[in-house]
C-alpha cells in the first residue's frame, strides 16, 4: 500500500529543510528522486543522500518561477524517466515586514516563489500524470494557511492561496485519477525557522507553549505523510489541507 518501487518524484526545493525531509520518506518507500532547486552545491550533497537510502536520485536546476525553466524540469525528468508519478510543491521563501514596510518587489518575490511556483509546476506535469491515469500532488502550506500574523503579509497569503489552489486543482483533476493534496507544516526546526526565532523575540518559547508535543518538529516528521499522500493508499483523498504540527492548530 505504502510501496513507492517504480515511481518517480519531483521535490522542489527538495535539497533542505521540510523538502528533503519528505524527498527521504519518497526514496525510502523506493521511489526515484529529482531534487528540483537552484542550489546545486546543495543539492549535489541531499543527491548523495537520498542515493543511500532509495534506488537513485538526480539534481535538475530550476527557477520554480519561470514557466520555462519549470517546463525544461518536467522535459528532462520524462526524458530520463519517462515518467512523472508525484509532485511535491515545496519552494519557498519568507520576508518578514509589517505590510506597510513591505516593498512590492519583495511582495511579488514571495507570492512567485511559493504560490506561482506551485500553479506552474501543477500545469506543467498535469499532462504526463494523465497520460499515465493517475498521479499525486502534494503542496506545502503553513500554519500561515490558518492562522495571520502580522509580519508575514505575503507568506501568509501565498500559503492560504496553496490551500485554495489544492482545491480547486483536486476538482478539476479528480477526473484525471489525480490527487491533489496540501500539507500544513506547523513549527518546523529548518534554515527558514532558525531565523525567525533570531527575528521574533520569544518565538521559540512561545512555541513550545502552545504546541501540545512540547517540541519544534524536525524535517523527518514530514516524512511519512509525504509516503502517505504520495502512495495507493491516499487514493480516496483529496483537495485535504492536513496540518503535521505537533497539535500546535487545534489549540484556542
Amino acid at each position: 500500500m505504502f510501496d513507492l518501487k517504480g515511481k518517480v518524484a519531483i521535490v522542489t526545493g527538495g535539497n533542505g529543510g521540510i523538502g528533503l525531509g519528505m524527498a527521504r520518506g519518497l526514496a525510502s518507500a523506493g521511489a526515484r528522486i529529482v531534487v528540483a532547486a537552484r542550489n546545486q552545491e546543495k543539492s549535489r550533497a541531499a543527491v548523495a543522500e537520498l542515493a543511500r537510502l532509495g534506488p537513485e536520485a538526480v539534481t535538475i536546476a530550476v527557477d520554480v518561477a519561470d514557466e520555462a525553466s519549470v517546463g525544461a524540469l518536467v522535459r528532462a525528468t520524462i526524458d530520463r524517466w519517462g515518467r512523472i508519478d508525484i509532485l511535491v510543491n515545496n519552494a519557498g521563501t519568507n520576508i518578514r515586514k509589517p505590510a506597510q514596510d513591505l516593498a512590492l518587489e519583495e511582495w511579488r518575490r514571495v507570492i512567485d516563489t511559493n504560490l506561482t511556483s506551485a500553479f506552474l509546476c501543477c500545469r506543467a506535469v498535469h499532462p504526463a500524470m494523465k497520460a499515465a491515469g493517475a498521479g499525486k500532488i502534494i503542496n506545502i502550506g503553513s500554519m500561515m494557511s490558518i492562522f495571520g500574523a502580522s509580519f508575514v503579509p505575503a507568506y501568509g497569503a501565498s500559503k492560504g492561496g496553496i490551500v485554495q489552489l489544492t482545491k480547486s486543482l483536486a476538482c478539476a483533476w479528480a477526473r484525471d485519477n489525480i490527487q491533489v493534496n496540501a500539507v500544513l507544516p506547523g513549527w518546523i526546526d529548518t534554515e527558514l525557522t532558525r531565523e525567525a526565532r533570531q527575528q521574533i523575540p520569544g518565538l521559540h518559547d512561545n512555541v513550545l507553549r502552545r504546541t501540545p508535543a512540547g517540541r519544534w518538529g524536525v524535517i523527518d516528521d514530514l516524512a511519512g505523510i509525504a509516503v502517505f499522500l504520495a502512495s495507493s493508499a491516499s487514493d480516496f483523498i483529496t483537495g485535504a489541507a492536513m496540518p503535521v504540527d505537533g497539535g500546535y492548530s487545534i489549540q484556542g
